[in-house]
């Protein structure tokens, strides 16, 4: 007897209507009917549906959905490869957009009140929201915490500017230092590593000797922050370790 149209209504989760609205305009037409003259598919016409609804969500206007599905050449497999494969890129796309939403929620809670503009002026293609969340998660009851999201909400484009101008002139120079060949335990570098110290202190949150060394473990222990460090200068993560270790010990 095949299926009611109700029935197709509740297993698609359209209305009664949208399936009157297709039989009207030939886009899906029920195999059957009742003795009664009412509509009944059977599992062809849900295969149908079923494709013309992927279609209608991928934003197919329905002359085309129905030019799709009626050319006399069409494969049943060709249409699932081409769903599949609109359907995949779609999801790209959200994901994509829904990562930005998160950036901006995170961006938010970490008071940098910049525009996207100002943030790619400044920051280029590094995202400074990277790892807010992971950030919340690890330190987020700190006090050193709560001071860097104090100081970062007030900062303006030309601060972050100047951040990150200071940290560049730093990485030249402490990439010059081991170009020399200068040890991690020597003045040179010591003085670099106190520099680094004060550089965090002054911009984000008080940094003792015992915390700044904790900072160098996690340099060569995190893989990102290692990555980072060493695209300045290879090898940059574990001789700054050494030397904020080296310069810790000279102060205290």
């Amino acid at each position: 007897m095949g299926h009611s149209v109700g029935q197709v209504a509740g297993f698609a989760g359209v209305t009664v209507r949208t399936l009157h609205h297709y039989d009207e305009i030939g886009l899906l037409c029920p195999s059957g009917r009742s003795h009664a003259g009412h509509r009944r598919y059977d599992d062809a016409d849900l295969d149908r549906l079923q494709r013309i609804l992927f279609y209608r969500e991928l934003g197919f206007p329905l002359d085309e959905v129905a030019v799709l599905l009626d050319d006399p050449e069409s494969d049943p497999r060709e249409h699932l490869r081409r769903q599949h494969a609109l359907l995949t890129d779609r999801i790209d796309r959200l994901q994509q957009m829904a990562k930005a939403v998160e950036h901006a929620m995170e961006a938010k809670k970490m008071g940098i009140n910049l525009t996207p503009e100002e943030k790619f002026e400044v920051f280029g293609d590094s995202d400074p929201e990277q790892y807010a969340q992971e950030a919340e998660q690890r330190w987020g009851g700190t006090d050193a915490y709560a001071q860097s999201q104090r100081r970062a909400a007030s900062y303006t484009k030309d601060d972050w500017q100047r951040i990150q101008d200071e940290s560049a002139d730093w990485g030249s120079r402490y990439a010059a230092l081991m170009e020399a060949g200068e040890p991690a335990e020597g003045e040179r570098a010591m003085d670099l590593a106190e520099e680094h110290r004060r550089h965090i202190s002054t911009w984000f949150y008080e940094c003792p000797y015992e915390m700044h060394t904790c900072l160098g473990e996690m340099y060569v222990t995190d893989e990102r922050f290692t990555a980072f460090y060493d695209a300045v200068k290879p090898g940059m993560a574990a001789h700054l370790r050494d030397s904020i270790t080296a310069n810790a010990v000279r102060h205290v």
